[in-house]
């Protein structure tokens, strides 16, 4: 199953970039499945529901399905290849975060200070640079930092020209005479 990781620091407009790229993979009848990673820890339940009422009592899993959602929530960590395996019978699995996983990944650039993870991943597919970050690249859009790299860069609002390039780098099947 294809897999395409989006990293970046905190703000650096990952989310926004992934909602926005759903909506098109969503046009073009694409299942796409998302894994967001939270070192901060999260609270997904709210008081007073049921699930709620079940963990606090001592529950370590809770589940809990209808015949249009399914919410799993479990007091432990999930290895990221283990979460992705659940999520197979999708047609794409976008990963927000988990920097240091082995997937092919698209980074996001906001400023110059953080150029610096282009050294700390592995993997990376292309460049996405935020406004802010501008400088950073060549009038001819290959990266200023990046030339001679190979890796394509785009400005955070070429999200169709991203979108293409996931599709292409994790779907082989598909052409780029279909897009």
């Amino acid at each position: 199953m294809p897999v395409i990781q989006i990293v970046g620091f905190k703000n650096s407009g990952k989310t926004t970039l992934i909602c926005k790229l759903l909506e098109i993979l969503n046009a073009m009848n694409l299942r796409v499945a998302v894994i967001k990673h939270d070192i901060h820890g999260f609270e997904a339940d709210r008081e007073n529901t049921d699930t709620f009422r079940h963990r606090r009592a001592g529950a370590v899993a809770t589940a809990i399905t209808s015949p249009w959602r399914t919410a799993v929530i479990e007091e432990r960590e999930t290895q990221l290849s283990d979460l992705i395996q659940r999520f197979a019978d999708y047609d794409m699995t976008i990963v927000e975060g988990f920097k240091q996983e082995h997937y092919p990944k698209i980074v996001l650039i906001r400023n110059p200070e953080d150029l610096a993870l282009l050294h700390e991943v592995t993997g990376i597919e292309a460049i996405v640079f935020r406004q802010e970050a501008e400088e950073c690249r060549d009038n001819d859009g290959t990266g200023g930092v990046l030339a001679g790299s190979g890796l394509p860069c785009y400005s955070i609002d070429d999200v169709e020209e991203i979108a293409k390039l996931i599709i292409l780098r994790t779907m082989p099947r598909i052409r780029e005479s279909q897009l």
